[in-house]
């Protein structure tokens, strides 16, 4: 396990928990993107093609929108309620870029698997609602002549499979793909955003609420710049997926160097390679 005193503390935590039962309270509206990247996540477990017995779902947002069954694990820091190998698979959908320890908490989500078990997890990247992000942060500064962080940063798919390695994971995998969601009006997006729970829970964050006439400028910045030809505005998804094994030998390994059966200048010559 890791030692998780050194973290930085990005996200109130407190903070997030209460927008999360908001976002629950005005019903099942914010669950469609949920839904959909679940429904991605189990595509790759069908790939896979194996079964699993003892699965959980870390975070709780995976098996209510999949017909994968797996034991719901709260996302706790500093410690996950996880015993050492026990089990299979663990799967997290889209709660991880919440996370302020996220090098610890996947040491702890390997440890919790058995020998060959599966971690598959998806959350949002860097890219994504940089629209709003945009557009707030330009009518604040127009206005008020500053700015504030409004939009959570998000991690960088480069980042992922370094950090999944650092981990003890073995064949760690890391890719993106980005879902585009089209609104009538950047209002209705922060609507949905509520429902989501996913507002604005950064530490340092500002206390103020957003005034008026900055979200109005807002808006009129996010239509003017990133409005289709059907008036509608795009809000970007950028949803990266982290995979890793806990090892085991029957896993494949890498090559040993000095194994290969060809020198880099023959490789890179003109013409289709021949083996010797």
């Amino acid at each position: 396990m890791t030692d998780t005193t050194d973290a930085m503390i990005l996200f109130d935590a407190a903070a997030h928990a209460k927008a999360v039962a908001r976002g629950h309270a005005l019903g099942t509206e914010g669950e469609f993107l949920r839904a959909e990247v679940a429904a991605r996540l189990e595509d790759r477990l069908l790939d896979i093609n194996r079964s699993f017995e003892a699965a959980a779902d870390l975070g709780g947002n995976f098996a209510p929108h999949s017909s994968v069954k797996a034991a719901a694990v709260a996302v706790t820091e500093p410690v996950l309620d996880m015993e050492a190998g026990s089990h299979d698979l663990i799967v997290s959908n889209l709660c991880l870029h919440w996370v302020n320890d996220l090098p610890g908490l996947l040491v702890q989500a390997n440890r919790a698997l058995r020998p060959d078990g599966l971690f598959l997890a998806a959350l949002f990247g860097g890219e994504t609602l940089h629209e709003l992000r945009h557009a707030l942060i330009a009518a604040e500064a127009e206005i008020t002549g500053g700015a504030n962080a409004r939009i959570s940063p998000f991690a960088d798919v480069r980042d992922l499979g370094a950090l999944l390695q650092r981990a003890g994971f073995a064949l760690p995998v890391a890719d993106m793909d980005t879902i585009t969601v089209t609104y009538a009006h950047p209002l209705k997006l922060m609507q949905d955003l509520r429902a989501m729970g996913e507002t604005n829970a950064l530490m340092d964050r500002s206390r103020k609420s957003l005034r008026r006439d900055v979200l109005m400028r807002a808006c009129e910045i996010y239509m003017a710049e990133f409005a289709g030809d059907d008036g509608r505005i795009p809000a970007t998804f950028q949803v990266l997926y982290m995979t890793g094994w806990h090892p085991h030998e029957s896993q494949q390994k890498p090559a040993k160097r000095g194994s290969a059966t060809m020198s880099l200048a023959d490789a890179l010559k003109p013409g289709t390679p021949k083996k010797p």
